[in-house]
């Protein structure tokens, strides 16, 4: 309820009408959304990447560690490692009841697979909560834009229409 001689319509403290902007400014403010929103937009594709990363770990585990049993000449498994999305090596695995688990910032912390697949998939969950907070910012970004775009467009017609009209008139008048 708001407070007793505040009408329900007022618009926030701090709020600008966008139609008291001159164009200049209207542009400015198109301008700064334009690059929060391309930002905003890369930082939504690293994460997506981050958590198609965990899910491949995930997969890697199930699949290398706990999947088929390949033994090796010398009775170790082998597997193939991956160096990059694309590379993988051939390699042995020693021990299958521990796996280097990345916890970040290059430390490695040795977890059994079940436990490593849990910390992966809490790690899945938690940037699917930052991702669908993110794409909300990005909405509203993006109707902010549109807004002050509808805004700019106006100002500049009403502008013309205005110049047209007074150099109309000066013409006319001589």
């Amino acid at each position: 309820m708001p407070p007793p001689n505040t009408p329900a319509s007022d618009p926030p403290p701090g709020a600008v009408n966008i139609n008291s902007l001159s164009s200049q400014q209207l542009r400015a403010l198109q301008s700064r959304l334009s690059t929060e929103l391309e930002h905003l937009t890369t930082s939504h594709a690293k994460l997506r990447a981050a958590q198609s990363k965990f899910r491949d770990c995930v997969r890697s585990i199930n699949e290398g560690v706990l999947g088929s049993k390949k033994k090796g000449t010398d009775g170790k498994d082998d597997i193939l490692v991956p160096l990059t999305s694309s590379l993988y090596v051939k390699g042995k695995l020693a021990d299958r009841e521990k796996v280097l688990v990345d916890v970040g910032t290059g430390f490695y912390v040795e977890k059994t697979p079940q436990k490593a697949i849990e910390f992966y998939d809490d790690k899945i969950k938690s940037l699917d909560a930052n991702l669908l907070e993110l794409e909300k910012v990005v909405q509203t970004k993006s109707s902010q834009q549109r807004l002050f775009e509808d805004a700019l467009r106006q100002k500049l017609l009403s502008e013309g229409a205005a110049g047209g009209s007074g150099q109309a008139a000066a013409a006319g008048g001589g």
